[in-house]
């Protein structure tokens, strides 16, 4: 492809870029770009929120750039400050180091295995002297540092900033000239980060990096509100994820679980369908002439193809139809995720853990009474267990239902 033509499929779903001349000028040269992108192992598994962006490292390799797959082994322990009202905890070396571990394996799952370079920032960052770090922190003001919202938020409130958070987008700004970037790729909520590579990048001497942003992805339970979809971005703390590692029906489970509305946004930042295709499955549910239900399993077992197989996903499809259709379980089934005491939980307390019912004893009353079931089968034993690494579908009574995983 000429470079015309690269560029139209790289800036394809890209919110901000930093800058366009540029980056037609260097795709002009011919020459392997060098594209980046970190990722903190802030927890232990990568979710579809990430591959909204290594999407677009894999479209980067496809056309023939080096793509450089940056584990935040280091910035980990500083906390990514951004979007945060309040500092992150600490984490363990030993959480840092599972997270760092599940997050290089996994990446794996969307990019080229032989094409990536996978490296660890503590490998440079590590290796810094004290004295390196204040020369760092010369080349940058804190009036610059002070214009990012989240800060500017927290100190019109007069809630603390740590010294050691406002050294984070120089650690992270520092990779680039580590790594002599020539592109930098982040979520939009990383752009002020990925700007202070630049100019730390001509502080070095450097030819600073062209900056190129994506959407964030929001989480399962974004609504729509006057035309706009609104919720929280995915996340494994707020628990509104898919993990790209997660079983196949649980994965279409999960997908299944989205409002319409929210539907669509998964389909532009996740389906590797045509925006032609997309539009005519979107018109075909608007004038009634598809079922939504039956665009997003089209959708739900496209990404559990991608992340496991095509027969994985038709069995999962098989299982979901044979929970969902046969047993009129609702579309809209609230996601519960609980925590195993053993071997796993008492079906009793998840009933009442997962809002079900008011009680532990209201729920062994509705199990006694043969009031609850289990994906579909009676349970009438006051001392079932819901066992651990399984997702089930409960229903208590007439009305209430939830899909419980137990973690």
């Amino acid at each position: 492809m000429n470079a015309e033509e690269q560029l139209e499929i790289l800036t394809r779903g890209v919110v901000d870029l930093h800058v366009k001349e540029e980056l037609l000028a260097r795709l002009k040269t011919g020459k392997p770009l060098k594209v980046k992108a970190g990722f903190d192992p802030t927890r232990p598994d990568l979710h579809l929120g990430h591959t909204v962006l290594m999407q677009k490292m894999r479209q980067f390799q496809e056309l023939g750039h080096e793509v450089i797959f940056v584990v935040g082994d280091f910035t980990a322990q500083i906390g990514d400050p951004t979007g945060r009202s309040a500092t992150r905890p600490v984490l363990t070396r030993a959480e840092i180091e599972e997270g760092a571990r599940t997050y290089a394996e996994q990446a794996f799952k969307i990019l080229d295995r032989e094409t990536t370079r996978l490296v660890y920032n503590g490998t440079w960052l590590d290796q810094m002297s004290f004295a390196d770090v204040v020369r760092l922190a010369g080349k940058y003001t804190l009036a610059r540092m002070m214009e990012r919202d989240d800060f500017k938020t927290r100190w019109a409130e007069n809630r603390s900033i740590s010294i050691h958070e406002l050294l984070y987008p120089l650690a992270q700004g520092y990779d680039s000239v580590a790594l002599e970037c020539d592109i930098e790729l982040g979520g939009t909520d990383q752009l002020f980060n990925l700007l202070v590579a630049r100019d730390l990048m001509r502080e070095h001497g450097q030819k600073p990096q062209i900056v190129m942003t994506t959407p964030i992805l929001e989480g399962l339970n974004a609504r729509e509100e006057n035309g706009r979809i609104v919720g929280d971005k995915m996340s494994k703390s707020l628990d509104n994820y898919v993990g790209i590692a997660e079983a196949p029906d649980m994965q279409l489970g999960k997908l299944m679980s989205i409002s319409d509305a929210l539907m669509w946004r998964y389909y532009t930042l996740l389906s590797a369908q045509t925006s032609a295709t997309i539009a005519e499955r979107k018109a075909a549910c608007e004038s009634g002439a598809m079922n939504p239900r039956d665009a997003k399993l089209l959708l739900a077992k496209e990404i559990v193809a991608r992340y496991h197989s095509s027969a994985d996903a038709d069995e999962a499809e098989r299982k979901w139809l044979a929970q969902f259709s046969k047993r009129e379980v609702p579309e809209d089934l609230p996601e519960v995720e609980l925590r195993a005491e053993g071997t796993g939980v008492q079906l009793a307390k998840a009933l009442a853990d997962a809002g079900l019912v008011p009680s532990n004893s209201e729920g062994r009353r509705r199990i006694k009474a043969g009031a609850v079931t289990v994906d579909g089968e009676k349970v009438c034993d006051e001392v079932a267990e819901l066992k651990k690494g399984a997702r089930y579908v409960v229903k208590a009574g007439k009305r209430a239902w939830a899909a419980i995983t137990v973690r």
